[in-house]
C-alpha cells in the first residue's frame, strides 16, 4: 500500500499531506483544482477504509443506514450526472436507470472502486478543459432547469463527493464495529 492510501496520522507517523494541502496543480485553474483534490481524497479515503470489506459487508445497512456500496456508487453516478448539467445538457434514459439502481447490492469492492475511478477520471477531463471565462456562465439543473453556474456546479460536485465519502467511511466503521481512531493534530 502506498503512502497516499494510509491515514494522515497513524500512531504519530505522518504520511503525505491531505490532497488539498499538496500545493497547486500545474496547468489547472485554482478555481477548479479543489474539485480535483476532492476526487483524490475520495479515492484515497474510500480505498483505505474499504480495505478488507467483503461484498456482503459493503451492502450491509447498520441501523438502516445506506450501505457503503451505495455511497461509492452514488458518488460516481452523481458526479457523472452533475457533469452532464455542467455541459449544459439533460440526463438520458441510461443515466436515469442507473440512478434508480444505485442501491442494488452485489457489486464487489473492486468493481465499485473501478466504476468510481472511471466516473471521476471522465469528470476530471471535462473540468480540466473548461475555459476560466466559463466559470460564471449559467447552467440549469434537472428537468426544471434550477439555476446555478459552472462554478456553482464545481463546488457542489466537490462537497457532495466529500459528504458521501464521509458517510461511506462512517458506515464502513460501523460494519466493522470500529470506532474512529483518534487523530493527532496536523503539523
Amino acid at each position: 500500500m502506498d503512502q497516499r492510501s494510509e491515514p494522515l496520522h497513524r500512531l504519530g507517523q505522518v504520511r503525505l499531506a491531505e490532497p488539498w494541502l499538496r500545493g497547486p496543480l500545474e496547468g489547472v485553474s485554482p478555481f477548479i483544482a479543489p474539485l480535483l483534490r476532492s476526487f483524490e481524497m475520495a479515492r484515497e479515503d474510500l480505498a483505505h477504509h474499504t480495505e478488507g470489506l467483503s461484498t456482503k459487508q459493503l451492502w450491509e445497512r447498520p441501523a438502516g443506514a445506506a450501505p457503503v456500496g451505495f455511497h461509492i456508487r452514488h458518488i460516481g453516478g452523481s458526479v457523472e450526472r452533475l457533469i452532464v448539467y455542467l455541459r449544459g445538457r439533460q440526463l438520458d434514459d441510461r443515466q436515469m436507470k442507473e440512478l434508480r439502481a444505485e442501491m442494488e447490492p452485489g457489486a464487489t469492492r473492486e468493481q465499485l472502486l473501478a466504476e468510481l475511478d472511471h466516473a471521476l477520471s471522465d469528470a476530471e477531463a471535462v473540468v480540466r478543459a473548461l475555459p476560466s471565462e466559463s466559470l460564471t456562465e449559467s447552467r440549469g439543473v434537472g428537468r426544471k432547469a434550477l439555476p446555478t453556474t459552472v462554478i456553482g456546479l464545481i463546488i457542489h460536485i466537490a462537497e457532495h463527493t466529500q459528504r458521501h465519502t464521509g458517510q461511506a467511511v462512517t458506515t464502513a466503521r460501523l460494519v466493522r464495529g470500529q470506532s474512529a481512531p483518534p487523530e493527532a493534530p496536523p503539523e
